[in-house]
Formats: structure tokens, sequence, C-alpha cells
């Protein structure tokens, strides 16, 4: 006999499953789990009994555009599986999005609802990154302050998820085309030229305040006896 010490505050009925049923589709999710997409993305298939915890991972980010007044604050939870052991990974679980802007407000509810339940849902969630990132103002885009062009500011949230998705490594980081990686080093190299460079004021070995010699360049001529006079090669204003 089972005994029950606590209070029951919610049930669920179990119904028969056929044993073929059942472990055909536990084969599918443990290979959906191990498998990898094309980009290198981490693919994990969630299951619809999955719960809410009380206690999720959040991180919010902040929508500033010039088409509106007030800004949009984006805030992704993510949910923690198998933690504590190996195998633990951070998988988004919902999203919400503030803005004092109410023109957008049933949109906004009707999206954060939807990209959650994908979120929920689990698998491979790259597509949803893609079609938001896809969609256009009929109006016109903008100028985002470092120069990049956004169609939309669902484009923008798309680029928000994605960020976000590559951050707790659910998609794998573009890698850097090799022309910028050439460049890049090829600045580092000319940086690091112009830092073995000798400085001559970097190391003053005359008194403080001298200034630089017309003769001998050495930063050492000081007011000696009323005269201009350089402590280095002896160069003097009087003769």
């Amino acid at each position: 006999m089972l005994k029950i010490e606590k209070k029951i505050t919610k049930y669920r009925v179990e119904k028969p499953v056929d044993p073929a049923v059942a472990k055909a589709s536990e084969e599918k999710k443990a290979e959906a789990n191990a498998s990898r997409s094309k980009d290198g993305s981490n693919v994990v298939e969630l299951t619809e009994r999955l719960q809410r915890p009380d206690v999720l991972i959040g991180s919010t980010y902040k929508i500033k555009t010039p088409v509106s007044d007030h800004a949009m604050y984006v805030t992704i939870n993510d949910i923690v599986l198998n933690e504590g052991t190996e195998n633990e990974r951070r998988r988004p679980f919902e999203v919400f999005i503030n803005s004092k802007n109410l023109d957008h407000y049933q949109w906004i509810v009707a999206l954060t609802r939807i990209i959650s339940a994908v979120f929920r849902k689990g698998g491979d969630i790259s597509f949803m990154v893609e079609e938001l990132k896809a969609v256009f103002d009929p109006r016109g885009g903008y100028w985002q302050p470092g120069g990049k062009f956004m169609p939309s500011i669902i484009a923008e949230l798309g680029y928000v998820i994605e960020k976000h998705l590559q951050t707790i490594g659910v998609l794998a980081r573009p890698e850097m085309d090799e022309h910028l990686k050439d460049l890049i080093a090829k600045k580092k190299e000319e940086y690091e030229a112009r830092k073995k460079q000798p400085d001559i004021f970097a190391e003053r070995h005359m008194p403080e305040g001298a200034q630089l010699c017309g003769k001998c360049s050495t930063p050492a001529v000081i007011m000696m006896d009323g005269c201009m006079t350089c402590l280095n090669c002896g160069d003097s204003k009087c003769g």
C-alpha cells in the first residue's frame, strides 16, 4: 500500500501505451538529442510534459529604434536541463516583450505566446529566427547606430533572439571571413610594430618640464641662469 503524506495539488491520468510505440518514440527523441544541425547547432527535444520551474535564468535586451519614442525590452528565460551533470544544457523556455508604446500591444502579446510555444516544443528552432529576420516593414526600415540596416522591428527581434541562442550555445556563432581575419592580423602586426618603436618621452632622465632641443632632439632644454640651455648637448640660446 502506498501512503500519501503530502497534500495532492495536481494529478495526471496515465493512458496505456503500446510498448512498441513507446520504444520507437524514445529512440526518436534520443536520436534527435544526439544530432547536430549543419551549422553546428545543438538540437534538444523537449517533451510536452515539461513543467515550468519556479525559477528560470533570464536575460533582458533593450531595443531602441528611431521609429518609436519608447524602447522595447525583450526578456528571454532559459530552463536548465540535466542540471549538475556533464550533459547540462540551457534552452530557451519563454519570452516577454515590454514597452510603453501600446500601439504594438496586440501583436506583442501574440508574438510572445507563439515564440514561447515554439521554445517549449524544442528541437531545431533556428527556422523561427530566420523567419523573423525576413520580415520587412512596408513603411521602410531604419539604420542602427553601428551602421547596420534593420528592415523592421520584428527583424531586430529576430536578431536579438539569434544573439541569445548563440550566447547559450543553441546556435553556433558565425565564423569570421578569411579576408577579415587577414586584415585583423595585419592591423595587429602594425600595432605591435608601433609599440616596439622607442619613445624618447617614455623614459625621462631630465628634469620635469624640460623642452625638446632643436639641435639634438632631446627633451632636455630648461631655463638655467636666465637662459634656455640644453642639458644634453649644451646648446644655449644665449650663445
